[in-house]
């Protein structure tokens, strides 16, 4: 069975119950890192955006949102969130070109197979304009597995270094290591990191 399918089964199977978990999730902290390096009305992706939580803060605070989800159960449910529409895609098959100020891929890009990393990364790379952050997220560590239906793939400082060296028109600004934000599971530690688009 294929990976992405893994995914996609757990995601359309609980797509309640995950919406539920993570909504009401405080990510205050992290926005402190993105949204002041874009500017006033910035057009920003929300790539994988599950809930609909962060876009819904964006939203709020009055830049414009593009999100999409690989769920079509999620994304709907997303949709009701944050009164938009919510396009159904996989990150692996974006197609913009030099169209937005930011993007926010939250615990979105641990779900791709590390062999798709670095084409994923060139396609987020190429979706923004020049000068434009990328904020993304990985659970610490090394190595790819299948936990509960999903399938991860771990990142640390090192390993996200070497996947943004093979790709063109990104560099690295800011990698820094954080808890769990959800209630219970502070053991977990996460890979955050802000991208910069350096292409024409």
């Amino acid at each position: 069975m294929a990976i992405t399918n893994i995914n996609m089964d757990y995601y359309e199977n609980n797509a309640r119950a995950f919406v539920d978990s993570t909504l009401v999730v405080d990510m205050q902290p992290l926005y402190q890192h993105f949204l002041p390096l874009l500017s006033a009305q910035a057009h920003i992706l929300d790539a994988g955006c599950g809930s609909g939580r962060d876009a819904k803060q964006f939203i709020k605070q009055g830049y414009k949102v593009t999100a999409f989800d690989a769920s079509a159960k999620i994304a709907a449910l997303a949709e009701n969130e944050i009164g938009q529409s919510v396009t159904v895609q996989r990150l692996q098959d974006i197609q913009y070109h030099n169209q937005f100020d930011g993007i926010w891929a939250c615990a979105s890009l641990l779900h791709v197979p590390a062999k798709e990393l670095a084409d994923v990364f060139q396609r987020l790379a190429r979706a923004l304009k020049p000068q434009g952050v990328l904020y993304c997220s990985f659970k610490y560590g090394q190595g790819e597995y299948e936990k509960q239906g999903r399938w991860f793939t771990n990142m640390n400082e090192a390993g996200l270094q070497v996947l943004v060296d093979k790709v063109d028109g990104l560099t690295v600004k800011e990698l820094w290591v954080t808890v769990d934000r959800r209630p219970g599971r502070e053991q977990e530690r996460w890979l955050n990191g802000v991208l910069v688009a350096n292409h024409d």
